[in-house]
């Protein structure tokens, strides 16, 4: 992932503009979707740090607790 002069999200695979988009999450057998940006062409996905340490880090902690 890089951006370009414009702020925006660029996949480094493809060279073309991210869009937001649902994704799918799964851990531990549980899912969840989520609005990230993601490649239009080939599907990867960037998680900004505050989804890291946010969300996804509760599902987890929660997840792992059971």
């Amino acid at each position: 992932m890089a951006s370009n002069d414009k702020g925006l999200l660029i996949c480094e695979r493809c060279g073309i503009e991210m869009k937001s988009m649902k994704a799918h999450f799964s851990y531990l057998g549980n899912e969840f979707k989520h609005d990230v940006m993601r490649c239009p062409v080939c599907g990867q996905v960037y998680i900004p740090e505050e989804l890291a340490k946010g969300r996804i880090k509760t599902v987890e902690m929660a997840l792992e607790d059971k």
